[in-house]
């Protein structure tokens, strides 16, 4: 409420996230950047290769390297148009200064992404048939198949495997997914492999009863919850909320975009990803070590949106970027 006294005001105090640390929840948590790829790969515009290669740098410098950053796939150009420049992206980023990973459908993406140079790589699983079909032109159980024999070659090429399980919380042909198939497949997908394996609300339909419950069977079927890690979308608004659960039941990795580019290029309806501005905001709020720089963080989308003439759904973008304007 304002005063209405007379006479100028005076700076603005620029917000943080004050820190109050709750015992039950861990000190530390990886965000896992997926901006660059999954963030810029549906989007209607193509945005040049160095430009990419910039919001790389710029995110590195902001801490992203820290947990891991997904700089982007190598997939035929035919399936996937925005990434055809995956080489030229890569080379002018790596080597780079901290966690870098490219996403390989496929024996030939693989081979694509040693030649290029990255120490991580991750691979891609369907939890349903339709999803699988849309996306990966094969079943789910084919899916696994494909990411078991990928995994196997990059171990023995002495690389580091992340596995996704797409559609965990909800498919928009199939409706909802049985918690136990998401389990059992993320168990293979580990056993297979994958240092971490990453359940994925694709579209955005989980919420956090059903999140912690999915987690729960997913370290009951066998998968230790320190290898498991959720990428969220918020097409319902609920990606907060469901770290929050999934913080209470042990997850300590989450996926973010930065200012909450993307979205499923195979899903009506699907929106955005979970912000990491959003989510590092609440985090730091829970006095939990992330390894970011937030101010940076809001910069680097800033810049973005002015060389793309587009802005992020992100909300403390929003706000923040407010702030810097006035400063």
């Amino acid at each position: 409420m304002s005063s209405g006294g007379p006479g100028k005001p005076g700076a603005l105090w620029k917000p943080v996230p004050r820190p109050v640390r709750d015992p039950d929840l861990p000190t530390a948590v990886r965000v896992y950047e997926v901006g660059p790829r999954d963030g810029l790969q549906a989007e209607t515009d193509v945005v040049p290769a160095a430009t990419k290669a910039e919001l790389c740098r710029r995110l590195l410098a902001a801490g992203a390297g820290r947990a891991g950053l997904e700089v982007t796939s190598f997939v035929p150009p035919s399936w996937i148009p925005q990434l055809a420049d995956a080489a030229e992206v890569s080379a002018a980023v790596l080597p780079a200064a901290g966690r870098t990973v490219a996403l390989v459908p496929n024996a030939r993406g693989l081979s694509d992404a040693l030649d290029a140079g990255y120490d991580d790589v991750a691979v891609v699983v369907s939890a349903t048939d339709s999803f699988a079909a849309a996306n990966l032109n094969s079943t789910a159980r084919g899916s696994l198949v494909t990411a078991a024999t990928v995994t196997a070659e990059a171990r023995s090429a002495g690389r580091s495997v992340r596995g996704y399980l797409s559609m965990s919380f909800g498919d928009p042909w199939e409706g909802d997914v049985d918690a136990s198939r998401v389990a059992t497949m993320a168990a293979e997908l580990h056993a297979a492999g994958c240092a971490t394996v990453a359940l994925g609300d694709t579209v955005g339909l989980g919420t956090p009863g059903q999140v912690a419950d999915v987690v729960r069977r997913t370290v009951d079927a066998g998968v230790p919850v320190t290898a498991l890690a959720l990428h969220l979308h918020d097409t319902y608004g609920q990606g907060l909320a469901n770290v929050l659960a999934a913080l209470r039941v042990g997850v300590t990795e989450f996926d973010a975009a930065v200012g909450g580019l993307g979205r499923c290029p195979y899903a009506a309806g699907a929106t955005g990803n979970l912000a990491t501005e959003d989510l590092v905001w609440m985090l730091h709020g829970l006095g939990i070590d992330t390894g970011l720089d937030l101010t940076a963080l809001v910069r680097t989308s800033v810049w973005l949106a002015a060389e793309r003439g587009r802005s992020g759904p992100s909300r403390v973008l929003a706000a923040l970027s407010s702030q810097e304007a006035q400063s």
